[in-house]
């Protein structure tokens, strides 16, 4: 058993024997906003709107329409989950999050308990979705985060990013389950062209954004700061800086952050304490069965999923799903050696039967032309006899309309090797017509030389 499979195994087992508490309370614990804002009262009666991240505001019934959660995600029978939101002192969240191993600062104020409400009050059912779909993507992200030598704590930003949902794109175009947005993923190696964005390739996108959080470390040697910055940019986090008179902390810049960033930081430690401490707010992971091993080939040639699973006989839906980045079905292996990722059990039937995969209704799935004739027949008119018809009269332009849009005057060059009675089969008329109506008493044509059909 490799790393992965085991980590995602024992994920799955400890995933599943959590004993639920029921509690006495019901929803967000009073908070009061809209589903995309948080408002929070401070100790003056000051009341404060944060925009909360856009993966917060997505739909469970998306997310359970995903094809890894329909195929591979249930709930959990013996787990009856509550819609029962315990209320705790203030004490024991400050203790919980204090206990969480993390090399990442996680405090508790009276924002971030707002974000704890909401993830386990109304959001409860999507923690249940992501505590189960984190099997799948969990020991990726951490495996990423390890090779740069980043705190592992880092692994839960995609759930404030994405949901976990690796087909998120937001408003702003930011996609995957890391939300890169387009100039950032090409900075940091991934390919988006208008057949692959790698955006979407949960382990190209991992590595991706552990690349770039190792490069905002190096800027600013804070991980909260850090994390603000994977939010707005660096460039946001330094104005804030500069306006808080040099400040480097967090808390004290956040007067001067964009809206979503005020609340980009305190998500972050909500979605580290929901998914740590989700048994004491009675919510249950969904199970989780590991899909089927998978292998990836190269090939050398265009192929388009549909080939694959009509000649291999593999659902479609399995096939994108295992092959996020190709975004209309095409693997441009022409371009460059392209990687295909199959079921394990799927390989060896591709490699037999890869031409006749590449065969399969190519004409009609690969219908890009790659050489062309251009039309060479003379037009039926001159650049003289349109400067004519634009000087003359409406009327007679309409006759001339008239007499063109019926075929009137149409002629061809005689190419090279052409018979009368081929250009007469061609265009629908005969010899005899074709040699009265230009003046030819013999049959002998010269190629080059125009000739009237019409």
């Amino acid at each position: 058993m490799n790393k992965r499979t085991f980590l995602m195994t024992a994920a799955v087992f400890f995933a599943g024997n959590c004993v639920m508490q029921a509690q006495n309370t019901i929803g967000d614990n009073g908070t009061t906003a809209t589903d995309n804002e948080i408002t929070v009262t401070d100790n003056e009666g000051r009341n404060e709107v944060i925009e909360v991240p856009e993966a917060m505001e997505q739909d469970i019934d998306s997310l359970m329409n995903l094809y890894m959660s329909k195929n591979y995600l249930d709930e959990d029978n013996d787990c009856r989950m509550k819609d029962v939101n315990p209320v705790f002192a203030k004490e024991v969240y400050v203790d919980r999050l204090s206990r969480i191993p993390s090399v990442i600062e996680m405090p508790h104020n009276d924002v971030v308990q707002k974000f704890i409400d909401r993830y386990s009050g109304r959001l409860r059912h999507s923690v249940s979705y992501m505590l189960g779909a984190s099997n799948f993507y969990m020991p990726i992200f951490e495996e990423a985060l390890e090779a740069y030598n980043l705190p592992l704590e880092l692994r839960y930003l995609p759930v404030i990013e994405s949901a976990l949902n690796p087909t998120a794109v937001s408003r702003v175009g930011a996609t995957g389950l890391w939300q890169f947005m387009l100039v950032t993923g090409k900075h940091y190696g991934l390919k988006v062209n208008s057949l692959v964005d790698e955006r979407r390739d949960p382990v190209k996108s991992s590595y991706a954004a552990a690349h770039y959080l190792s490069d905002l470390y190096k800027i600013f040697g804070d991980w909260n700061l850090v994390i603000a910055a994977y939010n707005c940019g660096p460039d946001q986090i330094n104005k804030a800086i500069h306006r808080s008179n040099g400040s480097r902390d967090y808390w004290q810049i956040y007067p001067y952050l964009p809206k979503e960033t005020r609340g980009y930081v305190p998500a972050f430690i909500a979605a580290n304490y929901i998914m740590t401490y989700y048994c004491e707010h009675n919510i249950c992971p969904m199970t989780t069965r590991l899909p089927a091993k998978t292998d990836t080939i190269m090939v050398d040639k265009n192929i388009h999923l549909e080939q694959i699973a009509s000649v291999c006989g593999i659902d479609m839906e399995q096939l994108r799903t295992l092959n996020p980045a190709y975004r209309r079905d095409i693997v441009p292996g022409a371009s460059e050696m392209t990687y295909i990722r199959l079921p394990q059990t799927e390989i060896g039937k591709f490699i037999d039967k890869q031409e006749e995969i590449c065969n399969y209704k190519a004409d009609e799935l690969m219908n890009k032309r790659t050489e062309v004739a251009v039309n060479d027949d003379a037009p039926a008119y001159s650049s003289r006899s349109r400067s004519t018809s634009r000087s003359s009269t409406r009327s007679s332009s309409r006759s001339r309309k008239t007499r063109r849009s019926s075929g009137a005057g149409k002629s061809i060059t005689i190419k090279s090797g052409q018979t009368l009675s081929e250009i007469a089969r061609k265009h629908g008329t005969t010899v005899s017509k074709l040699k009265k109506l230009n003046g030819i008493k013999g049959t002998n044509i010269r190629a080059g030389k125009k000739l009237r059909v019409k």
